[in-house]
């Protein structure tokens, strides 16, 4: 599986701080193995994953003929950062 990430998300993913940026690593090896799971509500057309209490990752799955590609759209390092993001859906 590729991973491509969104012009937001490498800005997010940028500006988080070292600790921060294994745990995402770490679940992108995750997702690379395991098929996604939480669909977000309300129409969002994509995934999202705890990275930790805080921490969100919201993603897509292309299933491409060749390999799977993994889109990351955001990194948000706090909950209240993603929430913001997802009443904009609403």
């Amino acid at each position: 599986m590729k991973i491509v990430f969104s012009e937001e998300a490498q800005q997010d993913f940028c500006s988080l701080d070292g600790q921060l940026k294994q745990f995402f690593q770490s679940h992108f090896k995750k997702l690379l193995s395991l098929p996604p799971r939480r669909h977000l509500q309300h129409g969002v057309p994509h995934h999202a994953e705890d990275v930790t209490r805080q921490a969100r990752l919201v993603f897509d799955v292309e299933d491409n003929a060749t390999a799977p590609i993994l889109w990351v759209v955001r990194c948000f390092a706090t909950h209240k950062e993603y929430e913001k993001w997802f009443r904009s859906y609403q």
